[in-house]
């Protein structure tokens, strides 16, 4: 059995990031500490066996402080190549293909329970039926323009609320399953 997963966080409407991909509206989580909240990504990470994302969140997180996906393969979709740094090459590699064909390739390799990162990354999985769980932390900002986490569908896609959590600093988590 395979998964899917998306967690991501949003501004209240609807963004995943400035129209610059600048994400300086997000608060930064404390996944270090026993005391401080991660909001689950800890959790959530543990249950996967790698991570797909778009070229552009790559190079969004390579400008951050640290790494934070420690040794989990990463595979950057990308048709145009991207640099990945040394220290990185044994963990972080470059695919390009259909997402049908994406997770067909990371199956052959074990990988099973995929992390889907990126605005158009997601869209895509998600056109092509292969997302089965949403998690979505809204943020209580506006920022008014920006990259949307959702854009055009080429169907409705229901979904099933499984749970919903408010955080002590007013962020509030959704979990849904894709219900097609």
């Amino acid at each position: 059995m395979s998964k899917r997963s998306v967690f991501i966080a949003t501004s209240l409407d609807g963004f995943i990031a400035r129209e610059d991909g600048g994400i300086d509206w997000l608060p930064i989580p404390d996944t270090e500490s026993e005391e401080g909240e991660d909001y689950g990504y800890n959790d959530f990470i543990k249950s996967i066996d790698a991570l797909v994302m778009g070229r552009n969140s790559f190079e969004l997180v390579l400008s951050f402080d640290e790494w934070y996906y420690g040794d989990m393969p990463v595979f950057v979709l990308t048709n145009r190549g991207v640099e990945i740094p040394e220290k990185l090459s044994k963990t972080v590699s470059q695919l390009s293909g259909e997402p049908k064909e994406i997770v067909e390739k990371l199956a052959e390799k074990g990988y099973h329970n995929l992390y889907i990162d990126g605005g158009k990354t997601i869209q895509g999985f998600l056109n092509a039926g292969l997302i089965e769980e949403i998690t979505i932390t809204t943020i209580p900002v506006l920022i008014g323009t920006g990259i949307p986490l959702f854009g055009p569908t080429n169907r409705d896609i229901p979904l099933k609320l499984v749970e919903s959590h408010s955080f002590a600093d007013q962020l509030i988590q959704t979990r849904y399953i894709v219900q097609e």
